[in-house]
């Protein structure tokens, strides 16, 4: 079972799906510069990680994004008031936006 960010984005990199979707101008971005509606993608899992302290700060979560062309990534975040991408107007809504689609580890890997 994998318990830390570390290695899930390990495994992601070895199955070459260590695609992290950026998010702009309200679509995510591909490293290849392909942008993407939410109505183009799905969450196919949702990893949650608690840091070594009790400090929120220290939480994280991980989702596993699949695109309707196929292409398989993840967008990373600090959980909360803690959020990696308050600077950036619209992330929780567009997350909000993409349908939850659960798969197992061993459909995606």
């Amino acid at each position: 079972m994998m318990t830390t960010l570390v290695q899930v984005l390990e495994k992601l990199r070895i199955k070459k799906q260590d695609n992290e979707f950026r998010f702009s101008e309200g679509k995510f971005r591909a490293p290849s510069g392909k942008q993407y509606d939410a109505t183009e993608l799905k969450i196919i899992r949702t990893y949650r990680f608690e840091g070594d302290s009790s400090d929120p700060s220290d939480s994280a979560v991980i989702y596993l994004i699949e695109a309707n062309d196929g292409l398989i990534g993840y967008s990373i975040d600090a959980y909360g008031a803690y959020s990696n991408h308050d600077d950036e107007k619209g992330y929780d809504d567009f997350l909000r936006d993409i349908p939850t689609v659960e798969k197992e580890e061993a459909d995606i890997y």
